[in-house]
């Protein structure tokens, strides 16, 4: 009887592909092992083994697999089954979830090669075009040419076509060839040839040289660094030493005196000292510890709100070193990158090299080896820091999961799909291992605090700040009054002034918080009232003065900047609002003897542009910092003492129902950044609206009262949590269908949900890279099954998808979206 396999692939398909395989390759293959398998006309790819069978499919004659690239599963089992939850709770398929689980490098994919037919094709070049030509005569030259290789030889991107062409006459052929993105870093080493091991033939060795003087500065070199150890060197560290060429080298290899060989050496190792210092915890963290411990012992999901600078981050160390004690691993989950940089160095003090990283700055290469190393359970690995991809990695024995800043957005995936919340996963995750879970906050979000309310979590409160440092004073200022008193200096009043003055009279920092990158998101005509828009999308441009650009923040389409209105070409132009960068600007002209930083998109896009301004400002080479919402997170400076918050109402005035939980975040969490030593720190708040409730909620740090009235309004208005919602999202670049399509799909919802259906409605931006976009939300209440909705919900969708009409319309859909 013949065996098959269910295969997952890194496509978007609804469901797995089922090959056959012998029972050779059946009794050798175990669930999770990667397959290399045929899919479409002609394309190989790389699928995931999920289940192994003896019942072929129906509707298809299931195809041979080409070869198994795996002697072990390369994904555990737990990952499958967290894989088919994720797919099954946010509506998408496995395949979404193999692409965002595993590093690119190891999902091989073949590509097309052309090689030469008939060698005497050029001979007879009759009917041939140039582009045919010039490709036939490269391919004489090369044995065979791989598709993007083709594109540089004829400077097209299309290329096809040429290619179908000489097919079709029978002069080329086109095969598919799996290749290997993955490639060990290789070190290149030197050493001494055994015949001049011997002092005298080292002497000898040396006489001879002396006509060569460079290469007898190498040897010389290369004696005074090998005197202590007989080791071999990196071939970099001698060039270095005897500043010669590497040409100077290989002569020395070619005559025999030396000898070259290579080593596979890691891209990820730590090579530091650790420094492990005993923890002392106050009293208060001593009972938050204490409970925290007794929550495990409930198997209860732990909420720990503990206000800024109130030492969360050593109870997370101690409850790791427990973990590791016992022999298991602990997973410590950051919202952005920006925080592993000042992590990784107080947790590499405590558990060095057990401490592995995991996020997007990181290249393809050092995932593949970080995803290995903990796949193999080696030593390195048992602590592993990580932004949300990190939920996916091949754990064997988690014991816990700490996530940190757990009120973040960031935690959330908005494109590509999965659309994942890394810190619900986390929970789920952490179920599947009978894992301990702590999640940390400041400023915990309502949906976590509400679950603690109703003894879903369990709750450990940390109120008094680390050695009983007091918390920042909050002072608001009233910028509509100053503007009108002319108090202004710029976007700086003149309190915000004076204590930037005071603050860095007494040699200590200032970090000041604007959520705006760019000079000036608005430029716009005194005259006409006209200001430049993105040709892609509904959005102004956005001043950049560095470069002098108006840019678009959604497409990137950008020009110069305009010395005349583009509509009446009045020279009357100036700009509208400002962000971090006018911010930078003004502060030089307002500091010209301090050094100004600043901290966000534009400033932080290198691999380890985040350590530098980090670690310039820790440093105190950086006076002032200005910075978008990246400064507000959980960042410990030790000498800043005053926070300014330039405008706090363009986070307010934002149209989403969490917009002023998340202003009351933002503004709280950027406030602890200030005085987390002896003295105590202050922060001004800069408004037009200083009255708002949530302004003075922050001025007092009063989570409670902004809990109990967010609360509020969200039973009200039917929102999470106590609502779930699910938001389908229609785009197409045909403005008429995608409003067919929208009104078609809510109607549709509408006949199963009734009241519960809102929409179709255009979001704030309805244009985006030329795709307009339409919202539909499906709120579920909490005594509605989620499972059945989601059921019917899908069959909705594919009715949807079998209408030719709706071909166009991408239906993207979000599942507690944020």
């Amino acid at each position: 009887m013949p065996y098959f396999v269910d295969v997952i692939l890194p496509l978007p398909l609804d469901k797995r592909f089922t090959y056959e395989v012998s029972s050779e390759e059946a009794s050798f293959l175990t669930p999770g092992m990667r397959l290399a398998v045929p899919f479409g006309k002609s394309k190989i790819y790389t699928g995931i083994a999920a289940k192994i069978h003896q019942i072929p499919p129906e509707v298809y004659e299931a195809k041979p697999i080409h070869q198994i690239l795996d002697k072990v599963p390369l994904i555990t089992p737990n990952q499958l089954k967290f894989w088919a939850w994720i797919s099954s709770y946010y509506m998408c398929t496995e395949g979404d979830v193999l692409r965002a689980a595993l590093p690119g490098a190891f999902l091989l994919e073949s590509e097309g090669v052309i090689q030469l037919k008939n060698k005497e094709a050029l001979q007879n070049d009759d009917g041939l075009t140039d582009d045919e030509f010039v490709l036939l005569e490269a391919l004489q030259r090369q044995s065979s040419l791989k598709i993007q290789e083709v594109m540089k030889v004829l400077d097209k991107k299309t290329v096809l076509p040429v290619i179908n062409k000489l097919l079709e006459k029978d002069l080329v052929v086109l095969n598919q060839e799996i290749y290997e993105q993955y490639k060990p870093k290789r070190t290149r080493y030197i050493k001494l040839s055994e015949n001049f091991s011997e002092e005298a033939a080292m002497h000898e060795l040396l006489d001879s040289l002396s006509r060569a003087p460079s290469q007898r500065e190498i040897m010389l070199t290369y004696f005074s660094l090998t005197a202590k150890s007989r080791k071999p060197i990196k071939q970099k560290s001698l060039l270095k030493k005897s500043k010669a060429s590497p040409g100077t080298i290989k002569s020395l290899i070619d005559k025999g005196i030396l000898e070259e060989f290579y080593e596979q050496t890691d891209r990820v190792s730590f090579s530091g000292e650790t420094t492990s210092k005993e923890i002392i915890f106050s009293e208060f963290q001593q009972k938050a510890f204490s409970e925290i411990k007794e929550l495990f012992t409930e198997n209860k999901v732990g909420l720990l709100h503990g206000i800024t600078s109130s030492g969360k981050t050593e109870i997370y160390i101690e409850l790791i070193k427990e973990v590791l004690n016992a022999g298991k691993q602990a997973l410590y989950l950051l919202p952005e990158i920006a925080l592993t940089t000042q992590l990784i160095q107080r947790l590499q003090h405590y558990f060095g090299e057990k401490v592995l990283i995991y996020h997007s700055k990181y290249s393809v290469n050092e995932r593949v080896e970080v995803y290995r190393k903990i796949l193999e359970d080696a030593g390195s690995g048992q602590v592993v820091i990580g932004a949300r991809s990190s939920i996916f990695l091949p754990f064997k024995n988690l014991g816990l999961v700490v996530v940190d800043e757990e009120h973040e957005s960031s935690f959330k995936q908005y494109d590509p799909a999965p659309r994942y919340h890394a810190r619900d996963a986390a929970v789920v995750l952490a179920s599947f291992f009978k894992a301990n879970i702590l999640l940390g906050s400041a400023t915990p979000s309502l949906e976590s605090y509400f679950n603690a309310q109703h003894h879903k979590y369990g709750l450990v409160e940390l109120n008094r700040r680390y050695g009983d440092v007091l918390l920042p004073e909050i002072e608001i200022v009233d910028i509509k009054t100053k503007h009108k008193k002319k108090q202004m200096t710029g976007h700086f009043s003149d309190r915000l002034l004076e204590e930037i003055k005071s603050t860095l009279k007494e040699e200590e920092q200032v970090i000041l918080f604007q959520n705006r990158r760019g000079f000036s998101p608005i430029l716009e005509c005194n005259t006409c009232g006209h200001s430049p828009q993105c040709p892609n999308c509904d959005v102004s441009l956005t001043y950049h003065s560095h470069n002098n650009q108006l840019r678009c923040h959604y497409c990137g389409y950008h020009i110069a900047m305009q010395q005349k209105c583009m509509a009446c070409q009045s020279t009357e132009i100036t700009t509208k609002g400002f962000g971090t960068e006018q911010i930078e600007t003004e502060l030089k002209a307002l500091f010209p003897k301090h050094k100004i930083g600043r901290m966000d998109q534009d400033t932080t896009r290198g691999k380890y542009a985040f350590d530098k301004i980090i670690s310039a400002f820790e440093n105190q080479e950086i006076d002032i910092l200005v910075g978008t919402q990246m400064v507000t997170k959980g960042l410990d400076f030790r000498h800043v003492n005053l926070v300014g918050i330039m405008n706090a109402d363009n986070l307010l005035n934002f149209p989403d129902f969490r917009a002023h939980e998340r202003s009351f975040q933002l503004m709280l969490q950027v406030a602890g950044r200030a005085g987390r030593t002896k003295k105590r720190g202050k922060v001004l708040i800069q408004s037009y609206n200083p009255n708002h409730q949530i302004i003075q909620q922050v001025s007092t740090g009063d989570y409670e009262a902004m809990y109990k009235e967010q609360l509020e309004e969200r039973y009200n208005y039917k929102y999470p949590p106590y609502y779930r919602i699910i938001r389908f999202t229609l785009r197409s670049r045909d403005y008429s269908t995608n409003n067919t399509a929208a009104d078609w799909l809510a109607k549709s919802l509408t006949n199963v949900f009734a009241e519960y259906v809102l929409g179709p409605e255009f979001p704030p931006i309805a244009r985006i890279r030329n795709e307009y976009y339409k919202n539909i939300l499906l709120k579920i209440p909490q005594q509605q099954s989620l499972e059945k909705t989601k059921t019917l919900t899908n069959r909705i969708l594919s009715s949807f998808k079998s209408i030719g009409t709706f071909r166009s319309v991408r239906v993207v859909v979000n599942v507690d979206p944020i």
